[in-house]
C-alpha cells in the first residue's frame, strides 16, 4: 500500500509513524506549504518519498494507492473536493469540515463513488474505549440511560500560523475538539440527537495572546446536555486548562443493570453490577510499539489498521461521511447553543 498524506503538521506526522507498523505499507509521497513541516515530516519516511508544496501537484503525480488527509480544518472541504475526483481511498482528519453547509457539499460530491472514504474518528478505537462498547453491546448495563464524557486536558497545541486559535478556522470548540464525543454519543447511544443544550465559554486560555490585533476566540470549557431519541441522556464534560488529572478522558455508560466505566492514558476499565454489588476492574492492554507511535493511546493505529482491511477486502468505512456530518452538526449546535444560551433541537 502506498499511502500518500496531504498535511505535515502533528497529526500527519502521527499517521506517518502508525502507517510504518502496518505491513507492506509506506508513504510514498506528502504535500504541505510549509517547509520546514514537510521537510521534517519527510525525515521519518523512506529515503524514497517524493514531497510538494502544493497538494494539487501530488494528486496529479500518480503512484499512490490511498489518501491521508491531515490539513487545517478550514480547507477540508477544498482538499476533499479536489481529492474525490482521484478516485482514490481516502481517510480524513477529523472535523470532516467546519460547517454542515461545507459537510453537504462534500456528500453531495461523494455521491455514487465508488472507493471508500472514511473520517478519521480514532477516538472510536482507543482499546479501553472499544472495550466500553463491547460491554455496552453485550449488555452488561441492561437498557442504557445515561452516558457521561469527561475530558480534562491541556489547552490547544500551538500550530503552524496559529490557525487554530480561532473558531472561523476550526468551527469552534464543539466541533474541533469535541466531534469525537460526539461521534462516540451516537456510535454508543445507538440513535440520533433530538435535543441538546451547552453551556460554556473561554474563561482562562489564551486570553492575553493576539494575533494581527485580534483575541483568540476559542471555548475553553464548558457543559453539553443531549437527549436522544431512544431517550438516553448523554453528557459532555470539557475542560481545556486541567492538565493535573487522573485521567484526561473518562466514559461512564450507565444503565438499569450496571454501570461500565473506562478511563485513558491509565487504560483502565470498570465494570458494576448491580444484581451483585460486584464491581471489578481491568487494565486494556495496549502494545507499547503502538503507544509510542502517537499520542492518542493507540488508536491511530487501530483505525489504520480498519482503514487498509477496508481498501484490501472492500466493504463499508466504520466511520462514513454521515457520520462525520452528523458529529460536525451536534458541535455547531453545541456553539450555537453557548452563544445564544438557548437549547437547540434537531
Amino acid at each position: 500500500m502506498r499511502y500518500a498524506i496531504i498535511g505535515s503538521g502533528m497529526m500527519g506526522q502521527e499517521h506517518i509513524e502508525n502507517i510504518k507498523l502496518l505491513p507492506d505499507s509506506s508513504v510514498v509521497a506528502l504535500a504541505d506549504p510549509d517547509e520546514g513541516m514537510r521537510r521534517q515530516a519527510a525525515g521519518r519516511c523512506g529515503p524514497e518519498v517524493r514531497t510538494f508544496a502544493d497538494y494539487r501537484e501530488l494528486l496529479g503525480a500518480g503512484g499512490i494507492d490511498a489518501l491521508v488527509i491531515v490539513t487545517p480544518n478550514y480547507t477540508h472541504r477544498a482538499v476533499l473536493m479536489d481529492a474525490l475526483a482521484t478516485g482514490l481511498p481516502i481517510l480524513t482528519e477529523k472535523p470532516l469540515c467546519t460547517t454542515v453547509e461545507d459537510c453537504d457539499a462534500v456528500l453531495a460530491a461523494a455521491e455514487g463513488r465508488a472507493a471508500p472514504v472514511w473520517v478519521a474518528m480514532e477516538y472510536r478505537f482507543m482499546p479501553p474505549v472499544a472495550r466500553l462498547i463491547e460491554e455496552v453491546r453485550k449488555g452488561t448495563v441492561g437498557r442504557l440511560r445515561m452516558l457521561s464524557i469527561r475530558e480534562h486536558r491541556f489547552p490547544f497545541l500551538k500550530k503552524v500560523g496559529d490557525w487554530n486559535r480561532f473558531a472561523r478556522n476550526t468551527g469552534g470548540t464543539m466541533v474541533e475538539k469535541c466531534c469525537h464525543y460526539f461521534d462516540l454519543m451516537r456510535l454508543i447511544v445507538g440513535a440520533e440527537a433530538v435535543r441538546l443544550y451547552a453551556s460554556g465559554g473561554q474563561d482562562v486560555n489564551h486570553l492575553d495572546e493576539t494575533y494581527g490585533g485580534e483575541r483568540p476566540d476559542i471555548v475553553d470549557n464548558g457543559y453539553v446536555v443531549v437527549d436522544f431519541a431512544n431517550g438516553v441522556r448523554a453528557m459532555l464534560d470539557l475542560c481545556m486548562f486541567a492538565e493535573v488529572s487522573r485521567d484526561q478522558e473518562e466514559i461512564a455508560a450507565v444503565g438499569d443493570r450496571g454501570k461500565v466505566e473506562c478511563g485513558t492514558p491509565s487504560s483502565r476499565l470498570w465494570i458494576g453490577r448491580r444484581d451483585t454489588g460486584e464491581l471489578t476492574e481491568e487494565v486494556v492492554p495496549v502494545d507499547e510499539t503502538v503507544l509510542a507511535a502517537g499520542q492518542h493511546h493507540g488508536s491511530t493505529y487501530y483505525q489504520h489498521r480498519a482503514f487498509l482491511e477496508l481498501v484490501k477486502q472492500g466493504g463499508r468505512p466504520e466511520v462514513s461521511l454521515h457520520d462525520g456530518r452528523m458529529a460536525v452538526m451536534m458541535g455547531a449546535a453545541a456553539e450555537r447553543s453557548m452563544r445564544e444560551r438557548v437549547p437547540v433541537t434537531f
